[in-house]
């Protein structure tokens, strides 16, 4: 049966909903908009702070987090230690814009499972029948035949991740990263650097995380609506939760006011990774947003604002890959046995990670300005929030 797609009046009502409890009986619920600026708030979350400074002693030069409780928005706490930039001295601010990597997977898969709530897409239909033109379904580098949106979705394609082309690679990270950082790729360009190379698997026989598959799904979303998959995003998405925020640069190297700067690790070097083009990530990971929209995105998406309940129950299932990714969300269970859900994500000079409680009433995402930051200690700002002694 055809479904409805959720219309911006949901989005907002959904929304309003998870601030109630931080509305008084009379009060009216406010309609969506963007994230209050919290970076007034001057009483740190003590939770996140040691595990950000962990991170900064790692390498770090800045680490910031925004936790938002209840629901309650206007009460979100912004955290931050070490500078956004080394020159400066700034420190981040919860109103900065950085490069949020993978964490694009998620809102790419949200629409497509739109157009599957919609009856315009099967999760079982193949990849295939939504190439552009000039792409082959069938070669060396696998038959896009015999894979499912299903198995895009959950990095169970066996298609290889073009980002470990070692040619290209060389230019996207390391030594060659300063004469490559403006370089234009187009998502048909990246599709044949994959078809290029071996299946790592057969489709459907295991888990292999591989940016090819959202790079897929971003060409099927333009072929089933006839807009960018970025347009769609926006429409479905960032205008309805009022995310004024979060943006899909394109070619465009720069980043919008205010942001801090971002720093890889070559070498023994650091070295300034700000402004780069984005296309090398495309559909897999060109976005660009802030603490505060990712917050309010991810609360949103928990609580079922942008899906229906089959769908919402689609994106966690984690069955087809023995628990490890659901389709483009994923589980973390924390030391405490809580678990949390969301997406992490990262570029050059870039990493950060949104997890919530299942019914998005509870979300921390936090970021460093680097790439080359220690992962476990970024786990433990998310077991800092969600396993704490009890709240200050």
């Amino acid at each position: 049966m055809t479904m409805r797609s959720h219309r911006p009046a949901a989005v907002a009502v959904a929304l309003a909903a998870l601030a109630a409890p931080a509305l008084t009986a009379c009060a009216i619920a406010p309609p969506a908009a963007r994230v209050p600026p919290v970076g007034t708030v001057t009483r740190p979350p003590a939770t996140t702070v040691p595990a950000l400074r962990r991170l900064v002693e790692d390498g770090a030069p800045g680490a910031a987090s925004l936790v938002t409780r209840d629901g309650r928005f206007r009460a979100s706490r912004f955290a931050t230690v070490g500078v956004a930039d080394l020159h400066s001295g700034r420190r981040m601010s919860a109103r900065d814009h950085f490069r949020a990597g993978s964490l694009t997977k998620t809102l790419v898969a949200t629409v497509v499972l739109q157009l599957v709530a919609e009856g315009r897409l099967a999760l079982d239909g193949t990849a295939a029948a939504h190439l552009p033109p000039g792409v082959p379904a069938t070669g060396d580098g696998g038959d896009l035949r015999k894979v499912t949106v299903r198995q895009l979705l959950d990095h169970t394609s066996g298609l290889f991740n073009y980002t470990d082309d070692r040619r290209l690679s060389r230019q996207l990270y390391g030594k060659g990263f300063g004469a490559h950082r403006y370089d234009r790729y187009t998502p048909a360009e990246l599709l044949r650097i994959a078809l290029g190379h071996p299946p790592v698997a057969a489709p459907g026989a295991r888990y292999s995380y591989s940016n090819t598959n959202y790079l897929l799904l971003g060409m099927i979303i333009k072929a089933v609506t006839g807009h960018s998959y970025a347009a769609e995003i926006r429409r479905r998405i960032l205008v309805p939760a009022g995310l004024d925020d979060t943006s899909f640069p394109g070619t465009d190297p720069t980043l919008p006011a205010p942001h801090g700067r971002a720093y890889s690790r070559i070498g023994d070097r650091r070295v300034d990774a700000t402004s780069l083009d984005p296309s090398r990530a495309g559909a897999a990971g060109e976005m660009v947003t802030t603490l505060g929209d990712l917050n309010r995105f991810f609360s949103a998406l928990l609580a079922g604002a942008f899906l229906p309940p089959r769908q919402m129950a689609e994106i966690r299932s984690e069955k087809r890959t023995g628990g490890t990714y659901g389709l483009g969300l994923y589980a973390t269970e924390l030391p405490c046995g809580v678990t949390v859900w969301g997406h992490n994500g990262d570029i050059n000079g870039s990493f950060a990670q949104t997890a919530g409680s299942a019914d998005g009433r509870h979300v921390v995402s936090y970021r460093v300005n680097t790439d080359a930051a220690d992962r476990a200690h970024g786990t433990d700002v998310l077991t800092a929030e969600f396993c704490p002694a009890p709240h200050a």
